[in-house]
């Protein structure tokens, strides 16, 4: 199978008011094309931090980490960026959407950044997909939440990108909108996207080829 993202004694180390903290402490890991992986465990056992540094959100206090064969530790902020834009779609808790765009603005503004034509038009086909296609003149304050996360979602795949991370996605959702978000997450894999998700939720980490359990900055299991 093709690795995508690979850690080795990938630690991470913040300065907190008392010092330095650390935050994840040497993880080894290897995630394949098409894998869907669950990162479950306590809250400030590192999870989101985990997540965070697979998408060069997060850099390395040291170790390697490794997306689709690049050196993320060896990219300044631009190539970082750059990356992203081409191969990585990032979906959040809190949505993250720009309150002054409509939702066909939000996701068109992923394809123009990533120099893609007809990003309108092609906005309006991925909304249509989590079926928001009624929507795309509606600003975020006009959406429900679980709306809101379909047009995250929509954004964040509208470029076809080879991994998509997932913190939290169902979090700020009720059990009927979560259940009709995950499925659409997990259509995905069959587009080919490697998924990989932080969740609380037992049903969304079941749903999962391989589960991993935080505890305390590391692997427990």
């Amino acid at each position: 199978m093709e690795t995508v993202l690979e850690l080795r004694d990938a630690q991470l180390v913040l300065e907190g008011n008392a010092g330095p903290v650390e935050i994840l402490r040497g993880i080894d890991l290897t995630v394949t094309r098409g894998e869907t992986l669950g990162l479950v465990g306590p809250s400030g056992s590192g999870k989101s931090s985990l997540l965070m540094l697979m998408g060069g959100l997060e850099r390395a206090s040291g170790g390697t980490v490794r997306a689709l064969g690049q050196d993320l530790s060896a990219m300044d902020e631009d190539g970082l960026a750059r990356f992203r834009r081409g191969n990585m779609g990032v979906v959040f808790q809190s949505f993250h959407l720009i309150p002054t765009m409509t939702a066909r603005e939000n996701v068109a503004l992923a394809l123009e950044l990533a120099g893609m034509d007809n990003a309108f038009r092609r906005a309006g086909e991925e909304l249509a997909a989590v079926g928001l296609g009624h929507r795309g003149d509606h600003y975020p304050r006009q959406m429900s939440g679980g709306e809101q996360q379909r047009v995250a979602l929509a954004r964040a795949w509208a470029t076809r990108p080879a991994i998509l991370l997932a913190d939290e996605p169902t979090g700020n959702l009720d059990g009927t909108t979560g259940a009709t978000v995950m499925d659409l997450l997990f259509g995905l894999r069959e587009q080919g996207a490697t998924l990989v998700m932080v969740t609380h939720a037992p049903e969304l980490a079941e749903r999962c080829d391989r589960v991993v359990r935080m505890a305390d900055g590391r692997i427990a299991a």
